[in-house]
C-alpha cells in the first residue's frame, strides 16, 4: 500500500525568504479561503520568527493578525504551526523564562497548534525548556534539528541530538535544512535512522531551494520515512524560498507515494492574489536576485530565510562603502563584487567561530561579522576590529554551547578585552522580567490584552512595541514606502550624468500624513549624495566652549539605528555628563545586531544629536563634547 505524504504551506515564510515584509492582516484574510480551497494542505505555518516584528514595523497589531489569520485554518481542521527560536523565543536575543512560558499559552489561545522549536546552536539545554513549555501551554512540541554541513555536523551528531530531544519529550522532529545545503543522502540517513528507532515520532522536512538540492532531498527524506514536507507556491517558490507544491506533488506521486490532489483553480487564485500583494507594495522589498537559485550558496551555507534581508543589507552597505571609496579616490564596488567578498569571508570565519549552524540568529551574526570584516579591511583596518555585542554573546557562550572549537585568535581577542566565557545554562543569565513590563504597561495606561497577549508583545519586542504604540513605526514605514514608490516612478532618462555616464543620485522630499521626510535615491550602485539631516532635539543647546570655538565630535563608525541603551538595565548618557576616551556612549543597530559605540575622545557632553531609534549614516555626528 502506498505511504501517505502530507504537505505544509509556508505562506508567510515564502515572503520572509524573498524580501523584508509579509502581507498585512487584510491581505492574509483575503488569501486564506483560497489556500483552504486548494484542498492539499494538512498544515499551514501561521506565525514565527520575525513575523510579529514585521507587523509592528507596519504599525499593525500582531496579535490581531495572528488570531484572524489562524482562525481560517482552525475552522476547517487544518493544523497550524509556528517557528520559535528556543532561548530567543521569536526575537533575535535571549528571552527570560517567564516570557517564554507566556508565549506558548498566548499562541495556543490565538489558535496555533504546533510549536516548531529550534536552537541556532543545537544546544539541547535551550530546547528542553521549549519542549516543556510548549506542552504545558497545550501545544504540540516539534523540536528541530538545525542542519548544516561541517566536520562536526555528522549523521551521528544529528542522530544523537534527535535522541536527546525525543528523550526530553518532544512529540515530533523537524529536519530544518534552512540553507538547503543538506546533501540528499546525508538527510536520508538521518531520517531513516530516526524512523527505525522511533516509528511513532512524525518527521517533517523543511528545506530551502536556493543551492539546488531541494527536490532530490525531498524525494530522499520521503523514501526514508518523513511524513510531512514543507512547500511553497508560485510566484514565491524556488529562488531563496522553497520548492513549489506542484513540482513536489508530481514528483512524489510518480514515485508511488499517496499525495493529495490540488485544486488548480484555487491554486491560480492564490497565485493571483500573491502577485497582487507584490504589485501593491511588497514587491518594493523583494530583491530580484532572491527569485533565482544560486549554487554559490553551497559554499557560504547562508540560509534562504535571511536572504531577503541580506540583499537589503548588502545594498545599504554597498552604498556606504562606495561613498567612502569615492571620498578616498578609490574604485567603487558592484553589488556582485561585494556579495562574493562576503561569501568568501563567511566561509573563512565560520570555522574560527566554532561552526555555529547558520540559522537565525547565528547566521546573521556570522554574516554580519563577515560583512563588517570586509568593510573594515577595505578601509585598511584589521579583521575582527569591530564585533557587535550580540556576536560576542554567541562567542562567549551566553546563547549556548558552540558545536566546534573557537580559533586561538578569537580566544586571545576575548582575553585582551577582558571578556569572560560562560559554561552554565544560558537561561540562568536572563532573569524573569514580566513584572517589570506589567508595571510599564500600567504606568502608560496600556491594556495587557486578551490572554495577556499585549503584555507578551511588549516583553518579547520592547523597542518595536513602543515604536508601534507611539505611531513612530507606522510613520517610518510609510515614509520608506513612499520613498521607494517615488524612486520607482522617477524616470531614469533623461537625467544628469556623471563623466562615467551613469545617473547621478537624487534627493526627494516626501510628505506622509502631513509629516515631511527627506529621502535619497541612488542609481546604478552609486551612493546618494550626503544631505544634512536635522538633529534630534535634546535638552541642551550646543554651546562649544573648548577654547577653539568648535565642539569635539564623536562620529558614527557605521550606518544603522542609534540607541542610547539596548535594555532597561542600562543608564543612558545625558547632556552634562563627563566622559573619558573609551567610554561607551550608545549602540548602533546594524543588520540586526547591536554594535557598542565608544568615544574616541573625552569631555563634557553638550549635545546628543540623535534620539533613540533614529537612523544614522557613517560619519554622522552622534554627540558633541566640550
Amino acid at each position: 500500500m502506498a505511504r501517505e505524504i502530507k504537505f505544509s504551506l509556508l505562506y508567510r515564510d515564502m515572503w520572509q525568504s524573498s524580501g523584508k515584509y509579509v502581507p498585512r492582516v487584510e491581505q492574509l484574510n483575503k488569501v486564506a479561503p483560497a489556500i483552504i480551497d486548494m484542498g492539499c494542505f494538512a498544515r499551514v505555518e501561521t506565525n514565527g520568527g520575525g513575523f510579529e516584528q514585521i507587523n509592528l514595523l507596519f504599525g499593525e497589531n500582531p496579535n490581531l493578525a495572528n488570531r484572524q489569520w489562524t482562525q481560517h485554518f482552525n475552522d476547517v481542521g487544518i493544523q497550524t504551526h509556528m517557528l520559535e527560536r528556543a532561548l530567543n523565543g521569536i526575537r533575535m536575543s535571549p528571552v527570560p523564562a517567564d516570557v517564554r512560558k507566556l508565549m506558548y499559552k498566548v499562541k495556543k489561545k490565538q489558535g496555533t497548534d504546533i510549536a516548531r522549536s529550534f536552537c541556532g546552536l543545537n544546544d539541547p539545554r535551550n530546547l528542553e525548556g521549549s519542549i516543556k513549555y510548549a506542552k504545558e501551554g497545550g501545544m504540540i512540541s516539534q523540536a528541530a534539528l538545525s542542519l548544516t554541513i561541517s566536520e562536526v555536523h555528522t549523521v551521528e551528531y544529528y542522530i544523537e541530538l534527535a535522541e536527546q530531544l525525543i528523550g526530553m519529550g518532544t512529540q515530533e522532529i523537524c529536519i530544518k535544512d534552512m540553507a538547503g545545503i543538506g546533501r540528499p543522502a546525508f538527510l536520508g540517513q538521518i531520517v531513516k535512522t530516526i524512523k527505525e528507532r522511533h516509528p511513532d515520532i512524525p518527521v517533517e522536512y523543511h528545506g530551502h531551494s536556493g543551492p539546488g538540492f531541494s527536490m532530490a532531498s525531498i524525494l530522499e527524506v520521503a523514501r526514508a520515512g518523513a511524513e510531512y514536507i514543507d512547500v511553497a507556491m508560485e510566484p514565491l517558490s524556488w529562488g531563496t524560498g522553497h520548492a513549489d507544491v506542484l513540482a513536489v506533488q508530481g514528483m512524489l506521486k510518480d514515485a508511488g507515494f499517496l499525495v493529495p490532489d490540488i485544486n488548480m483553480k484555487a491554486y491560480m487564485e492564490v497565485r493571483k492574489l500573491t502577485q497582487d500583494f507584490i504589485d501593491d507594495f511588497l514587491g518594493y522589498y523583494i530583491d530580484p536576485k532572491n527569485r533565482h537559485m544560486n549554487s554559490l550558496l553551497i559554499g557560504s551555507g547562508l540560509p534562504g530565510g535571511m536572504m531577503g534581508s541580506l540583499m537589503a543589507d548588502l545594498q545599504n552597505n554597498l552604498e556606504s562603502l562606495n561613498k567612502w571609496k569615492v571620498k578616498h579616490n578609490q574604485p567603487t564596488f558592484t553589488q556582485d563584487e561585494l556579495l562574493i567578498k562576503l561569501f568568501d569571508e563567511v566561509e573563512y570565519i565560520w570555522p574560527k567561530l566554532g561552526y555555529p549552524p547558520l540559522v537565525t540568529p547565528f547566521s546573521q551574526y556570522v554574516k554580519n561579522l563577515g560583512m563588517m570584516n570586509v568593510l573594515q579591511m577595505e578601509k585598511g583596518k584589521e579583521r575582527f576590529s569591530m564585533i557587535a555585542d550580540n556576536i560576542w554573546d554567541m562567542i562567549l557562550g551566553k546563547s549556548g554551547k558552540l558545536p566546534g572549537t573557537l580559533a586561538p585568535e578569537i580566544i586571545k581577542l576575548a582575553e585582551e578585552q577582558g571578556r569572560e566565557f560562560i559554561t552554565g545554562n544560558p537561561q540562568d543569565m536572563y532573569p524573569d522580567k514580566l513584572d517589570e513590563f506589567r508595571a510599564e504597561m500600567k504606568k502608560n495606561g496600556w491594556d495587557v490584552g486578551e490572554d495577556e497577549e499585549e503584555l507578551f508583545e511588549l516583553a518579547m519586542h520592547p523597542e518595536q512595541y513602543r515604536a508601534y504604540k507611539s505611531g513612530k513605526a507606522k510613520a517610518d514605514f510609510e515614509a520608506d514606502l513612499a520613498a521607494k514608490k517615488a524612486a520607482a516612478a522617477e524616470p531614469c532618462a533623461p537625467c544628469p550624468e556623471t563623466s562615467a555616464g551613469i545617473c547621478e543620485p537624487k534627493s526627494l522630499n516626501i510628505e506622509v500624513n502631513g509629516q515631511k521626510f527627506l529621502v535619497h535615491v541612488s542609481y546604478n550602485d552609486v551612493p546618494a549624495t550626503p544631505v544634512a539631516k536635522e538633529s534630534a532635539p535634546t535638552a541642551a543647546t550646543p554651546a562649544p566652549s573648548n577654547g577653539s570655538g568648535v565642539a569635539e565630535e564623536v562620529i558614527a563608525p557605521l550606518e544603522g539605528k542609534f540607541f542610547l541603551t539596548k535594555d532597561s538595565s542600562e543608564t543612558p548618557i545625558k547632556v552634562g555628563d563627563a566622559i573619558k576616551e573609551g567610554d561607551q556612549i550608545g549602540y548602533i543597530e546594524s543588520m540586526k545586531t547591536y554594535n557598542a559605540i565608544c568615544a574616541d575622545k573625552g569631555g563634557t557632553i553638550v549635545e546628543i544629536c540623535y534620539a533613540n531609534g533614529d537612523s544614522v549614516d557613517e560619519d554622522d555626528v552622534l554627540i558633541k563634547l566640550n
